[in-house]
């Protein structure tokens, strides 16, 4: 359809396999950091990522995730208003450089807005490889605008949504001496027993996103909704310009917070997400991290797990900056935070040596 679908056109239980599956290269991967900056070690050395047993440098996680993304706009989202948050998102298997990735969607949940001109559609999507194993799945809700404003609304089915993603359902990689690893590679001794919940750790860079590179991102990761593509369509929205996709905000504010979580490998899940405000081109965004949890995982002596909460926000510096604002006397978002991502990393625990010759 090449209009793409409208409120209307969705149903629960309907299934959808999204077109053009697309072999993610080097290419990407250098891209991805011209982008972002992300500085990940992991997704940076191959000898390192080989010498933790991995058969190459992996992917970004979000690289990764933004692609399979991208996949699912033209069948969902193409007429979104805009997406409105992210649950029980799990990497499921590392992806490589030459892997081709391609996705489905179902919908598992339809409700229409009070005001009638639009309705969120739930949806849970997994990419899988050319293997047809599955790499990434997620549950996302977006806000599509309707058709036909006089279209009767459907009935109404939230899903229940998962508060967490389980220990239990997390897929860890094998290691091999990963802390004497990391920290020779990233110059620095914070591993996971150095981590305590409470903790707020305010990453000191900021980043200025260009209109240049947002849409480069979105090209790069096929995604075309109106929104993010069309500037002539923008004019006559209450905003009057594109947005900045999403999963680009996030992208930015996860390499942000490389300084003050080094070590920290991979993401292993991500339990809930909200875009807060919309981001435009100009504006510079900064971040902090609030450690919520931190856990063993079942049979592992080599790593842990960090549940993190990692705020974005633009044009202020994190230092001092309180993500809710109570002066009305009720707790809401400040108006400069764009971004709330709570999610789970991997991070080894201290129990190795130094490795020369890396």
């Amino acid at each position: 359809m090449t209009d793409g679908n409208f409120f209307e056109d969705f149903r629960v239980g309907q299934h959808f396999r999204h077109a053009t599956p697309r072999t993610l290269t080097c290419g990407d991967a250098a891209a991805y950091i011209g982008l972002t900056g992300a500085r990940h070690p992991l997704h940076c050395s191959v000898p390192l990522a080989r010498a933790l047993g991995y058969r190459g440098a992996p992917l970004d996680d979000l690289l990764v995730f933004n692609t399979a993304f991208g996949k699912t706009v033209p069948d969902i989202s193409l007429n979104a208003v805009a997406n409105l948050g992210y649950a029980d998102v799990r990497f499921i298997e590392p992806v490589y450089g030459d892997d081709t990735i391609q996705a489905e969607s179902e919908v598992i949940g339809i409700r229409e807005t009070s005001g009638g001109e639009s309705g969120v559609v739930y949806v849970r999507s997994t990419a899988f490889n050319q293997d047809a194993r599955p790499v990434l799945t997620w549950i996302r809700w977006v806000l599509v605008r309707k058709r036909d404003l006089s279209t009767a609304a459907p009935d109404a089915l939230v899903p229940a949504l998962p508060e967490a993603v389980s220990v239990e359902r997390l897929s860890v990689p094998s290691l091999s001496q990963a802390a004497g690893l990391l920290e020779k590679a990233t110059s620095n001794d914070r591993f996971w027993g150095d981590y305590s919940i409470g903790q707020r750790i305010d990453h000191p860079a900021g980043m200025t996103l260009e209109e240049a590179d947002h849409i480069f991102a979105t090209r790069l990761y096929q995604n075309n909704a109106k929104v993010h593509f069309d500037a002539l369509a923008m004019q006559s929205t209450q905003h009057g310009r594109r947005l900045v996709y999403g999963g680009h905000v996030i992208s930015v504010c996860r390499a942000l917070s490389y300084d003050g979580l080094e070590n920290v490998m991979s993401i292993l899940a991500i339990n809930a997400g909200s875009h807060v405000a919309p981001t435009f081109a100009g504006d510079t965004l900064y971040g902090f991290t609030e450690v919520l949890d931190k856990f063993d995982l079942p049979g592992r002596d080599d790593c842990g797990a960090l549940r993190l909460r990692l705020t974005g926000i633009r044009n202020n510096h994190p230092v001092g900056f309180p993500a809710k604002d109570i002066s009305s006397g009720k707790a809401r978002y400040n108006r400069d935070v764009v971004l709330d991502l709570d999610y789970t990393v991997l991070i080894p625990k201290n129990l190795s040596t130094h490795i020369e010759g890396l």
